[in-house]
């Protein structure tokens, strides 16, 4: 039985950027879903990413983190804005975000500026795809260099959006209890 030790990011990685969009407006709902702004991964996916950031610094680069954890009512907020398995996990299954072994994060230059990655965050449609044709060779680029920084952390990235990343064996540890308070879908 996997350990279900949830890591509070921001006190593991203080300097590390995070920008929990699902506590905004600035996400597909376009309200608020998390009640409070926890950053939260579970301890294996943590020591994968402290290799991230390392790896990142070592290109001048810094992390920025959208999402992480995520309570399960959350995901049925997020399938009701988006009911398609492309780019949410259907609730009856569970997302990896809610066992806690998937992130979602960018890449931020030295002025603290997000690098282009041809498609914003919680943009669902094909040009959030990985080596979507009709994205620039600049942010392909960028796209590359994420995927990279994570692999060296273990991750492996998802075909259909380019900002997310878990463990490989994901669906191994068990979706977990709420952590923290979610606003209801709005109707």
């Amino acid at each position: 039985m996997q350990d279900l030790q949830l890591i509070d990011l921001a006190t593991q990685f203080p300097d590390l950027e995070i920008d929990l969009k699902y506590a905004t407006t600035d996400n597909i709902t376009g309200q608020p879903i998390y009640r409070d702004a926890q950053c939260l991964l579970h301890k294996d996916a943590a020591a994968g990413l402290a290799i991230s950031i390392r790896v990142a610094a070592l290109a001048g680069l810094r992390l920025r983190i959208y999402d992480a954890y995520r309570p399960r009512a959350a995901q049925a907020c997020l399938w009701a804005a988006c009911p398609d398995p492309q780019y949410v996990a259907p609730p009856a299954s569970g997302s990896n975000h809610s066992r806690g072994t998937a992130i979602d994060l960018t890449l931020v230059d030295t002025q603290g500026q997000v690098l282009d990655m041809g498609a914003g965050f919680d943009e669902m449609h094909d040009r959030a795809h990985c080596f979507h044709p009709s994205v620039p060779a600049a942010a392909q680029r960028n796209r590359l260099l994420l995927n990279g920084i994570m692999l060296a952390g273990g991750f492996t990235g998802m075909a259909s959006e380019w900002w997310h990343f878990e463990l490989p064996d994901s669906h191994a540890y068990p979706l977990l209890e709420e952590q923290f308070d979610c606003f209801p879908p709005a109707v």
